[in-house]
């Protein structure tokens, strides 16, 4: 899927979309890859939007 070029900072509803379905059970570094974005700008994105990883995909990573 080819990203369009954003304005730094700027996030499309698009991407807040799927940064809410991809965010919980999946690893960050391929959530910021699907959305051509920096790790820890997805991390801070999540963080403000208070999304937080699922139980089972924690637990998969030997965390509880």
């Amino acid at each position: 899927m080819a990203r369009k070029t954003l304005v730094k900072g700027m996030w499309s509803k698009d991407d807040i979309k799927q940064l809410r379905k991809l965010f919980p059970d999946h690893a960050t570094a391929e959530v910021a890859s699907n959305l051509g974005r920096p790790t820890e700008a997805v991390k801070k994105k999540a963080s403000r939007m208070g999304l937080k990883k699922n139980k089972r995909y924690m637990k998969s990573l030997g965390r509880s």
